[in-house]
This record gives structure tokens, C-alpha cells and sequence, in this order.
């Protein structure tokens, strides 16, 4: 498969990112992919800057409301996930426009971050707390 060209869009909240990303969309045949480790959850929708239907526009958008809340969701997931819908996306050919703030999601995507799965050490991690 060849791979096109990847747009990326990184800030802060509330700076206009989605805005930007859905009129790149519109200018360059593109689809939004959010970068977001709040928007990714499932009823997070207030203090997240979520973007709604409305303001969507038509143009489709991937990786919002896909985790649980109630479950730890990785940053090894997010690049999966993300891995996949970039995939998706230039197969329709079009231009995959990742945006969002999260910058460790976004190093994870376009460094190519490949982290070990390790499990959890409780006790550690309580003996740290204190």
C-alpha cells in the first residue's frame, strides 16, 4: 500500500485544533483522527472540548468515545487503534489529520514508540504513593 502524507495538529486546549482540523479536512479530502486522552472515553464530554456531531461537519472522525471509562486504556492501545484507522483512512484516499493534544499519544504514532508490556506493581506503586 502506499502511504500518503499524514497532517498532525498539536495544542493546547481550547486553542482551535478542531476547528483547523475539520477545514483541512474539507480543503485536502481528509478524515480527523483525535489525540485526545480524555476524548477517547465513552461520556466525557464535559471539560474535554469533545467535538460534537454538529460541529463535525460531515467529516468523519476516529478514536472519540472508544474506552470505558472504568478501564485503564494504554497509550500502546491508542497507537493500535490509531495505527488502524490511519490505515483505514488511506485506503479510502484520503488524508489521515491527527489532532489533539495529547503529545505522548502522538509521539507513540509518528515515532513509532513500541513500549513492553509490563504488568502493574501494586506494591510498588502504594510505597510510592506515601
Amino acid at each position: 500500500m502506499s502511504i500518503g502524507k499524514l497532517i498532525v495538529i498539536l495544542g493546547p486546549t481550547a486553542s482551535g485544533k478542531s476547528d483547523l482540523a475539520i477545514k483541512l479536512a474539507k480543503k485536502f479530502g481528509g478524515e480527523v483522527i483525535s489525540a485526545d486522552s480524555r476524548q477517547i472515553y465513552r461520556g466525557m464530554d464535559i471539560g474535554t472540548g469533545k467535538v460534537t456531531k454538529k460541529e463535525m461537519q460531515g467529516i468523519p472522525h476516529y478514536l472519540l468515545n472508544v474506552a470505558s471509562p472504568k478501564i485503564r486504556f494504554t497509550v500502546t492501545q491508542y497507537r493500535e487503534l490509531a495505527l488502524a484507522a490511519i490505515n483505514k483512512i488511506f485506503k479510502k484516499n484520503k488524508t489521515p489529520i491527527i489532532c489533539g493534544g495529547t503529545g505522548f499519544y502522538i509521539q507513540a504514532v509518528i515515532d513509532g514508540l513500541v513500549i513492553p508490556e509490563v504488568a502493574p506493581d501494586w506494591k510498588l506503586r502504594k510505597k510510592l504513593e506515601k
